[in-house]
């Protein structure tokens, strides 16, 4: 890696928060005119070498521009145009983000796929898009499934090894390239992870997937030491809001392929972050087992987003790094380094976010020596304009009450691609539902208790599925690897009944499902939940699963055991 820092002068970032053009759609520009560093290597891709070590290249500002010009004059010789769709299917890393910069730069809108996601339910996605073209590094299944309706067929499927061997002086680039958005114009489109159903295409627009990110430019943690390691996927949103930001201060970034421990570990060793972001999947492996003491040697901060974590896991890895003098809570940097020695462990900034919000709007800092408090996810950031707790009608409840959460900010997606009537559902009394279920208290702090469509029916009144689930990962953690509840009918007229589905520690992987169950209704009880009718030990991948982004698949569990009380 270069000795000469990439980061951009604190001027140079204080100019960026202020600039009225600036989006989702030219942030690379915007970066190279103000980072006088703009040659000097940032963004680093991995692979492992035939001897198994891992090698790391570094490319600048300038290289990733070079990169986007080739291979959007690819996308302009083969007709692509503003405002047109464009699905993208290529392995994670940092080939999707060069795909994405190349069609906004063209002023299209790319459609980012997992290529985890099954085929047929992304063939069933792109249609619904209505994309134009299909770049995939292996278009082989994805064409012959458009062989058996040749009507659905977009103008072009093409392999992405061609965009990367093409020439670029064959092709001249449009005389106002790169493209100039409006505010409002669709610069993305990320689906959800498919947990709940078939994805949805969320809107990602040219200012609102930048508003809320600003103060970041200031003060997030981006000291010539500091080094970002991204885990997440860079076909969601989260992935690109992390590259964005990291584009714009210049932080020196390992764009990771595999979110993995397997993959991960030997690149967090070679790389030596001081901070990592990832969903919440990659946490949990890292949690488990014995803890990367060498790679998070120099970590102090772990950033999550999407789904909140747990408290079992979150408790474990804040033991490892060092908080330098200076870092303070929550998230960022001060503006001058405070005078205090270093603090032994890390801290864990749990951001509860989304594609559809933008940006993780919550969030909630542990460090080592933070009280345990289940589910929360702390009070809003700067970026919301307003947090609630509603009723069904769309009415305010008292603190303690549960209710749906919402949100006001200007990092909120326009809505969903196609589909306004679905657009439609998520919004209530002049704010966005996010699709959770939670509470406020006295103090202005939320906790996040389950997603909407997770919460158990019971008998007894609602059951959420979430708290259950901290409390297995906690209390009995020398059982418990992780688990997954869920909520399945029970005989007539006894409603829904929890159950668990548990990955089993190494050390206990020979208890039967009966010892899991009573170790967990005990600490349950003891914490005043709900009590699980079943537990089902999960001894293969199959058994738990996952969808693109490492979520498990609770949909899936719930048809799994739909009959186990019912007998039908």
């Amino acid at each position: 890696m270069s000795e000469q820092s990439s980061v951009a002068p604190l001027a140079a970032r204080r100019q960026l928060m202020t600039e009225a053009s600036l989006g989702a759609g030219n942030f690379l520009d915007h970066a190279i005119a103000v980072n006088p560093n703009r040659a000097v290597p940032f963004a680093y891709s991995h692979h492992t070498d035939h001897r198994g070590a891992v090698v790391l290249r570094g490319h600048s500002l300038l290289d990733l521009a070079a990169l986007r010009d080739r291979y959007a004059t690819w996308y302009r010789a083969n007709g692509v145009r503003p405002g047109e769709p464009v699905g993208v299917v290529v392995g994670e890393g940092l080939e999707p983000v060069l795909h994405f910069l190349a069609l906004t730069a063209l002023g299209a809108v790319p459609a980012l796929v997992n290529d985890a996601m099954r085929h047929d339910v992304m063939v069933r996605y792109l249609n619904h898009v209505g994309v134009v073209g299909i770049v995939a590094d292996d278009p082989t299944r994805l064409a012959s499934a458009y062989r058996e309706d040749p009507r659905q067929r977009p103008r072009f499927i093409a392999m992405a090894a061609e965009i990367q061997a093409f020439d670029a002086g064959s092709a001249p680039l449009p005389e106002d390239y790169p493209y100039r958005h409006a505010a409002d114009d669709v610069v993305g489109l990320i689906h959800s992870s498919g947990t709940t159903g078939t994805p949805k295409s969320t809107m990602l627009a040219h200012r609102q997937f930048w508003d809320g990110k600003q103060p970041r430019m200031e003060r997030f943690p981006a000291e010539p030491y500091d080094r970002l390691m991204s885990l997440m996927p860079h076909t969601h949103a989260g992935g690109l809001s992390y590259f964005l930001t990291a584009a714009l201060l210049g932080l020196p970034t390992v764009v990771m392929s595999d979110w993995r421990r397997s993959v991960v570990e030997p690149v967090m060793e070679a790389f030596r972050p001081t901070m990592v972001a990832s969903f919440p999947r990659t946490f949990v492996e890292l949690a488990t087992g014995e803890l990367p003491v060498k790679g998070a040697a120099k970590v102090h901060s772990w950033f999550n987003t999407g789904d909140s974590a747990h408290y079992g896991h979150v408790r474990r890895l804040v033991q490892l790094g060092e908080r330098p003098a200076g870092l303070i809570k929550p998230w960022l940097l001060p503006h001058q380094q405070a005078a205090e020695a270093a603090l032994p462990g890390s801290q864990f900034i749990d951001g509860l976010g989304s594609s559809e919000m933008g940006m993780a709007l919550f969030g909630q800092v542990t460090a080592p020596e933070t009280p345990r408090d289940d589910r929360c996810v702390g009070r809003p950031t700067e970026a919301v304009v307003r947090a609630a707790v509603l009723d069904e009608n769309g009415v305010e409840v008292p603190d303690g009450t549960v209710g749906l959460l919402a949100v006001v900010s200007p990092s909120l997606t326009p809505g969903y691609w196609n589909n306004p009537r679905l657009t439609a559902t998520f919004e209530l009394a002049g704010h966005w539902l996010t699709g959770d279920v939670a509470r406020r208290d006295a103090e202005g702090r939320f906790y996040h208790l389950d997603r909407t469509v997770d919460v158990i029916d019971t008998v007894s009144g609602p059951v959420y599925s979430l708290p259950i689930e901290e409390v297995l990962l906690a209390d009995c953690a020398e059982l418990v690897r992780d688990c997954s509840v869920v909520g399945v009918p029970g005989p007539p007229g006894e409603g829904q009944r929890p159950i668990a589905v548990v990955q089993l520690q190494a050390d206990a992987a020979q208890l039967a499902a009966e010892e899991v169950q009573e170790a967990a209704n005990k600490a349950l009880a003891g914490a005043g939940l709900a009590t699980l009718a079943a537990v089902s030990i999960a001894r293969t991948p199959e058994e738990f699963p996952l969808g693109p982004t490492g979520k498990v698949l609770k949909r899936e569990l719930r048809t799994r055991f739909a009959t186990l009380f019912t007998g039908r």
